[in-house]
């Protein structure tokens, strides 16, 4: 197929998926829930620069303490595993 067939075939896809998801009220559902979703996020109230900063330490904080932990149990069922189970 040449470019202009290509072209037309895609827009009857397109057309006939839209015409399609309008018939059965898709468009309109997808339409209230993005209205309702913006009206929802206008209610929220968002936190201040400093507020984001001191969140941020402590999730950076509590992610390190957790890793040395997961890592520290780590070390020792491996030594525990080398001491009931000898290398040979």
């Amino acid at each position: 197929m040449n470019g202009l067939g290509t072209l037309i075939v895609w827009v009857l896809i397109i057309g006939g998926t839209f015409a399609y998801l309008w018939h059965k009220g898709h468009l309109m559902r997808l339409s209230r829930y993005v209205v309702e979703t913006r009206e929802e996020l206008r209610k929220c109230t968002w936190p201040t620069w400093p507020e984001l900063k001191g969140s941020t330490v402590v999730v950076m904080i509590t992610i390190l303490l957790l890793g040395l932990y997961i890592a520290g149990v780590d070390f020792a069922i491996l030594k525990g595993i080398r001491l009931v189970l000898p290398a040979h």
